[in-house]
C-alpha cells in the first residue's frame, strides 16, 4: 500500500476546507432555497425521487416508527438513506452510510460484523428490519433495501431493550402491484472486487405481484489475503386480498464468507504507520462464514380511514462461524508482535410476532393518533468459543517478528525466537445455550392540541426472561427475569407549517446478559439504564431544502459488581450537538451536509472509546447537463480514544474526500464512477482495541453499469 505523508499545514488546510464548506451551506438563505425547483422527469437519475420518498417515515410498510408521521413532526433526530442514494453514491455496506451520518461512526467489529457507535454508544445488536429486531452479528447487505433509517437517542418504546444510543432500521423492498420492471447493476472496483445485482418485479394479476432481489459479490481490497464472496436472494410477494387488506411474504437466503482482518498494533499512543502493509493474522485461519434462512410476513388491514392494523411475523435461522489470530501486544523496540486468537460459533433461531393498532380520533378540539401494540420474541442461541493453544508456549499467546508476511500460515510457523511452532483452537473458553423469551406491550398517543402544538406520550412494558445452560465442565446454569417500563415523551411546536421546534425525553435498558446472550453476566444485578434529553429544530426552507439541528444529553447508569457482594452504579454522560442540511440549492445542485459535536465523560473521569469530538460530512451532486452529473464529498473525524482510558492510544483525526461521475446514456442505462479517498489520505477509521486499528483504504474507484428495462 502506498504511504502518504502530509504536513500539519496541509492537513489543517484540508480540515478547514471541509468545515468552511459546511458552514457555507448553512449560510444559504431561505430566499435562495425558494428557487430550488423539483427536477422534471427528463432530468437524469430523477434525483427528486429520493427526496420525496424520504419525506415520511411511513410508506406502505411497517417500519421504525410504525405510525404515519412526517419527519418534521418526529421529536427525535434521524436520518434516511434511500435505495436511490445507495445506488448513486456507490454504497456497498452499512459503514458507507454511517460515514455520512452525523453523530454516528463505525467500530471495527473485529472484521466480521457491523458495529455502529450511536452517539458514543457502541452496538452490535441494535439493528432492525421493517421494525423487527435483527440482532445476529454479520455484515448486512443493501441489495434489497428500500431505505435505511438511523434514529438517534435511547428509545425503547418501539424497539425494546438496547438502543442505548440509537438504532438502525432497514426497510426492505416489497412487491409492487400493477407494475412490471427489471433493474440491474454490475460493478467492478480497482482492487478487483465485483458486485452483480438484480431487481425484478412481476405483476401476477391485478391484485398480486412477485418481486425478486438477488446479488453476488466477490471481495478484495488493499490488504494482503483479503478475499471472499457473498450472495443472497430475496423473493417476495404482495397480495392485495381486498381493498382494505394487503399481505407481504418473503424469504431471504444469505451466504457470506470472507477473510478477517483486525488491523495493526499501536506504539507511542497511535497506530504504527510502518506496519500498514502487514496483516496480523493467518491467511488460512482468519475467516468468517454465515448462512442464514429468513422468513418474513406482514399483514396490513384498514378497518376505516381512521383505524388500521398491522401484524408481522419473522423467523430467522443463522449459522455463524468466525476464527482468527490477531495482535494483542507489540514491542516497538524489538519489532515483536504477540498473537492471540480464538474460534467462535453461533447457531441462533429468532422468532418474532408483533402487532399494532393505529387509530385516529378526536376528544373535543383535540386530535389523537393512538398506537397500541404487542410483541413476542423467542430466541434460542447456542454459542461456544475455543481459544488458541500454541505448541511452543502452551498458552494462547505466541510472539512473532512483525514482518510482511508474518511467519504463520495454516497454523504452522516460526516464532520470534526462530523456533517452529503450531497453533490449534483447542482450549474451551465457553459453551452455552440460551433460551430467551420477551413479552412486550406498548402504547403511544400523538396528541394534536392545536394546529401548532403536539404532544407525544407513551410507555412500553417488557418482560425479559433468559435461561442459560453452561455446557462447560463445572459450568453453572442459571436464569434471570427483568421487567421494565420505559417511557417516552415529546413536544412539538410548529409556529409555521414548515418549522417545528421539539423537545423529548426517552429511556431504554439493557439486561446484564448483554446484546448476544452468551452468558448471564452479573445475573444478580439490575439492568443498565439509559435516558435521553433532546431538543431540536426542523425547518423545511422550501419543498427541496431542509435543515435539522438537535442538542442532547444521554445519561448512562451502568450497574456493576462492587466486589463486596453488592453493586455500584457508574453514571456516565454524553452531551452533543447534531445538525444536517439536505436538499437542492438550485435546480441542478443537490447538497447534504452534516456536523456533530460529542462530549463524553465516564464516571471515573476517563474518556470513552470511539467518540470523535467533531464529525463533518458533505456531499454535493451537480447536474452539469441532462446526461452528465458530478459528485464531490468529504468526511472528517477528529481524533478518538481506542479504549476507555485517558492513557489509551488514539486514532488520529482524518479527512477523506470522495468523488463521483454519472453519465446517462438513455432512460434505461447509466454509467457511473465512484472514487473513494480521492487525495489518497493515510488514515485509520476505526478500531476494536489497543492493537487493532483498521487501516483505511488508499484511493480506489468503482465503475458501475446501472440499468432498468
Amino acid at each position: 500500500m502506498k504511504t502518504t505523508t502530509r504536513s500539519f499545514t496541509q492537513t489543517a488546510s484540508l480540515k478547514c476546507l471541509t468545515l468552511a464548506g459546511f458552514y457555507l451551506s448553512l449560510a444559504f438563505s431561505p430566499a435562495m432555497a425558494q428557487s430550488a425547483a423539483g427536477q422534471g422527469e427528463e432530468e437524469v437519475y430523477n434525483l427528486d425521487d429520493y427526496v420525496v420518498v424520504a419525506d415520511s417515515l411511513f410508506m406502505d410498510q411497517v417500519n421504525a416508527l410504525k405510525t404515519p408521521t412526517p419527519i418534521i413532526d418526529v421529536p427525535q433526530s434521524l436520518s434516511i438513506t434511500t435505495a436511490e442514494d445507495i445506488s448513486l453514491r456507490g454504497f456497498s455496506g452499512i459503514g458507507d452510510i454511517v460515514d455520512y451520518t452525523p453523530g454516528v461512526t463505525m467500530s471495527q467489529g473485529e472484521g466480521h460484523r457491523d458495529a455502529v457507535v450511536f452517539r458514543g454508544v457502541r452496538s452490535t445488536a441494535d439493528f432492525f428490519v421493517d421494525g423487527v429486531r435483527d440482532d445476529v452479528q454479520y455484515y448486512r447487505p443493501l441489495y434489497n433495501v428500500e431505505q435505511v433509517e438511523i434514529l438517534r437517542g435511547p428509545n425503547a418504546l418501539f424497539f425494546g431493550r438496547g438502543g442505548a444510543g440509537g438504532i438502525l432500521n432497514r426497510v426492505m423492498k416489497k412487491g409492487v402491484v400493477g407494475e412490471a420492471f427489471n433493474g440491474y447493476s454490475l460493478s467492478l472496483d480497482t482492487f478487483g472486487g465485483a458486485v452483480a445485482q438484480i431487481d425484478s418485479n412481476f405483476a401476477l394479476n391485478e391484485d398480486s405481484a412477485f418481486r425478486v432481489n438477488a446479488y453476488f459479490e466477490t471481495f478484495d481490497n488493499h490488504r494482503d489475503f483479503y478475499e471472499g464472496e457473498a450472495y443472497g436472494v430475496n423473493p417476495t410477494a404482495r397480495f392485495r386480498l381486498s381493498e382494505q387488506t394487503v399481505l407481504d411474504v418473503s424469504y431471504e437466503y444469505l451466504d457470506h464468507e470472507r477473510f478477517i482482518d483486525r488491523g495493526i498494533p499501536t506504539a507511542n499512543g497511535e497506530p504504527v504507520d510502518a506496519l500498514n502493509d502487514i496483516v496480523f493474522g493467518d491467511p488460512e485461519l482468519n475467516e468468517s462464514t454465515l448462512e442464514a434462512h429468513i422468513l418474513r410476513a406482514s399483514l396490513q388491514h384498514t378497518f376505516t380511514d381512521r383505524l388500521k392494523a398491522n401484524l408481522s411475523a419473522a423467523y430467522g435461522d443463522y449459522d455463524k462461524v468466525y476464527q482468527n489470530l490477531y495482535a494483542s501486544a507489540y514491542n516497538a523496540a524489538t519489532n515483536v508482535v504477540t498473537l492471540d486468537g480464538y474460534v467462535d460459533t453461533t447457531d441462533r433461531q429468532n422468532a418474532v410476532l408483533s402487532g399494532n393498532l393505529v387509530g385516529e380520533f378526536e376528544t373535543g378540539d383535540i386530535a389523537h393518533t393512538i398506537i397500541v401494540g404487542a410483541e413476542y420474541l423467542d430466541t434460542e442461541s447456542q454459542q461456544d468459543r475455543y481459544n488458541t493453544v500454541w505448541s511452543t508456549t502452551g498458552t494462547d499467546k505466541e510472539e512473532f517478528m512483525a514482518n510482511r508476511p508474518l511467519s504463520i500460515n495454516g497454523g504452522v510457523g516460526v516464532n520470534a525466537g526462530g523456533n517452529a511452532t503450531s497453533v490449534g483452537f483447542t482450549n474451551l473458553n465457553d459453551n452455552t445455550t440460551a433460551d430467551l423469551s420477551v413479552y412486550s406491550l406498548y402504547l403511544q398517543d400523538e396528541i394534536e392540541l392545536t394546529e401548532s402544538l403536539q404532544l407525544v406520550l407513551g410507555a412500553r412494558f417488557d418482560s425479559f426472561e433468559i435461561d442459560v445452560t453452561d455446557h462447560k465442565p463445572g459450568g453453572t446454569n442459571g436464569s434471570r427475569k427483568d421487567e421494565e417500563v420505559t417511557p417516552r415523551a415529546g413536544i412539538v411546536f410548529k409556529p409555521e407549517e414548515n418549522i417545528s421546534l421539539y423537545a423529548s425525553y426517552s429511556e431504554t435498558f439493557l439486561p446484564q446478559s448483554g446484546e448476544q446472550y452468551a452468558n448471564l453476566g452479573d445475573k444478580g444485578l439490575d439492568p443498565d439504564e439509559f435516558t435521553n434529553l433532546e431538543a431540536g429544530v426542523k425547518w423545511d426552507f422550501a419543498e427541496a431544502l431542509s435543515l435539522t439541528a438537535a442538542i442532547f444529553q444521554i445519561d448512562q447508569d451502568i450497574v456493576q459488581d462492587d466486589g463486596n457482594g453488592g453493586s455500584e452504579t457508574l453514571n456516565n454522560e454524553i452531551n452533543g450537538l447534531e445538525t444536517q442540511v439536505r436538499g437542492y440549492l438550485s435546480d441542478r445542485w443537490f447538497l447534504t451536509a452534516g456536523f456533530s459535536y460529542l462530549d463524553a465523560e465516564l464516571d471515573d473521569g476517563g474518556t470513552p472509546r470511539e467518540i470523535p469530538e467533531h464529525m463533518v460530512s458533505i456531499w454535493n451532486h451537480y447536474q452539469v447537463t441532462n446526461k452528465l452529473g458530478l459528485g464531490l464529498g468529504a468526511t472528517y473525524q477528529s481524533e478518538s480514544k481506542m479504549t476507555n482510558s485517558d492513557n489509551s492510544p488514539e486514532l488520529p483525526g482524518f479527512i477523506r474526500f470522495d468523488a463521483a461521475a454519472y453519465y446517462q446514456i438513455n432512460d434505461g442505462l447509466r454509467l457511473q464512477l465512484n472514487i473513494e479517498n480521492l487525495l489518497d489520505e493515510e488514515y485509520y477509521p476505526s478500531a476494536h482495541s489497543t492493537h487493532q486499528a483498521t487501516v483505511g483504504a488508499p484511493i480506489n474507484a468503482r465503475f458501475a453499469v446501472v440499468g432498468r428495462f
